[in-house]
């Protein structure tokens, strides 16, 4: 399961850091993920808890890290200790090799390591005689009871001399910042798998045609994805032909894909844990229609203005604000929205079409961990700092059926059915920003020149 391409310097630099947020005499506890039941004995594929993997590279289920601080004979000392699965020849023919305790400490740079056997008996002695208790509280429900239990099988002991810690911290917000931030070595992997990404999508586009239907689609992507390294999806990936654009979180992916329809693909890899979160919109059959073609350069603009305004200090609210003025001016240019343009803005019309927000920040999850420091009108007011990744994914949905349509001011039947969302996932510099994004085609002409190729590619093919 050791899957990272970060060396193990890293992890052991990012403990260090935690340490540093420790205060004296505290101990803090990380799980690993446990695996999940698919169906009767077999399991859905692994995937670590980010935080552990954050702090150990280590991607083996069961596991615990402790990281303890207290001084020594006057002397702070930090310790990692890491508790694994045992080796087990028998396990291990039938389930995968796992890395025992012996090997641990050496390959991943714990100062010990034990068999998770001896988790209930050694934890409570870490937990003795310290002041402070640090775990990420109500991530893991049964990790908070055994916790908590840990915790209680010290304080059993006050008439014996025992001493339990008084304060239990939840320091879930000091590893989101941590992780907020990434280093240049996550941001060599998140190119890569951007890199990846940006060729499933290109492959997407040169098999689509009309009468394939979006599972296959999908089958393209996933094996671009994994014949580059990134053995999963980040993901559900969502292919929506037609009208399926209009719905977000689409991943049936089940239809048939029509001629002079749009196909809408949100999809990204994974590589090493870190994800990609790529969009692209383009026409089934390589042509965009009039109205296609206006609704998605529109949705396009909004994206270009968005991300060139990226810069440290800048706020989602603030990109938010210049993206939605866009969006209105056009949709009002259209016709799609009719009234007083003034108000239109000030009331942010485009929100009927455009429904959710413009952006998340991007990592080892794809809606990755961080405070957005939002206020009580919802405005995302953090400020963008250098290391700060992010998707930017505006998108204007006009579905075929609309249950809340106003009958006073109905949508016009050729907007009908059309669904864009246009998403790159971009990285804060010193500077500015860089668009990790670089080469999915986003461009009209980008998309027809490409498919137009692949079509012609397939016909000469098929009449050899």
């Amino acid at each position: 399961m050791k899957h990272t391409l970060l060396p193990v310097s890293e992890f052991t630099g990012r403990r260090q850091q935690f340490f540093q947020q420790m205060p004296e005499n505290s101990v803090a506890l990380f799980a690993a993920a446990k695996e999940v039941t698919r169906s009767n004995d077999t399991e859905y594929p692994f995937c670590q808890d980010k935080n552990f993997y954050y702090l150990t590279g280590f991607n083996e289920p069961d596991a615990l890290l402790v990281l303890i601080k207290q001084k020594d004979q006057d002397e702070l000392v930090c310790q990692s200790v890491l508790f694994c699965r045992e080796k087990n020849p028998m396990q291990e023919i039938w389930h995968g090799r796992r890395v025992g305790p012996e090997l641990a400490s050496g390959e991943y740079g714990f100062d010990a390591s034990f068999a998770c056997e001896e988790i209930d008996e050694l934890v409570p002695k870490y937990l003795e005689g310290k002041s402070q208790l640090m775990f990420c509280q109500g991530a893991d429900e049964a990790f908070d009871r055994r916790v908590l239990n840990w915790n209680s099988q010290v304080k059993a002991t006050v008439r014996q001399g025992g001493k339990a810690p008084a304060v239990l911290v939840d320091c879930s917000s000091i590893i989101e910042e941590m992780r907020l931030i990434k280093s240049p070595a996550e941001l060599d992997i998140m190119r890569k798998v951007n890199r990846i990404s940006g060729q499933a999508h290109q492959r997407a586009m040169e098999k689509t045609a009309p009468g394939k239907f979006e599972y296959q689609i999908e089958a393209e992507l996933l094996h671009e994805f994994a014949r580059h390294g990134a053995r999963h999806a980040a993901y559900g990936s969502i292919v929506a032909g037609g009208d399926n654009a209009n719905i977000l979180h689409y991943t049936d992916n089940c239809d048939a894909l029509n001629d002079n329809e749009l196909l809408l693909i949100d999809a990204g890899g994974e590589l090493a844990g870190y994800a990609a979160d790529i969009t692209r919109t383009f026409p089934v059959n390589g042509k965009f229609t009039k109205e296609q073609k206006a609704v998605y350069q529109l949705v396009l603009e909004a994206q270009e203005l968005a991300i060139q305004a990226i810069a440290p200090g800048k706020t989602l609210a603030y990109l938010n604000e210049i993206t939605c003025e866009h969006l209105t001016r056009g949709l009002h240019g259209l016709g799609i929205l009719t009234g007083d343009l003034d108000e239109l803005i000030t009331a942010r019309a485009c929100k009927k079409f455009f429904i959710h927000g413009l952006g998340h920040w991007l990592g080892l999850d794809v809606h990755d961990v961080g405070d957005y420091q939002v206020d009580k009108k919802r405005q995302q007011l953090r400020s963008f700092e250098p290391g700060m990744v992010m998707t930017i994914e505006p998108g204007l949905y006009i579905p075929l059926h609309d249950v809340n349509e106003d009958v006073a001011a109905p949508v016009d039947e050729k907007w009908r059915g059309i669904g864009v969302r246009i998403e790159d996932n971009i990285l804060v510099t010193e500077n500015g920003y860089e668009n990790l994004t670089v080469n999915a085609p986003k461009t009209i002409e980008e998309i027809e020149t490409l498919m137009a190729k692949a079509a012609n590619a397939h016909a000469t093919a098929a009449g050899q």
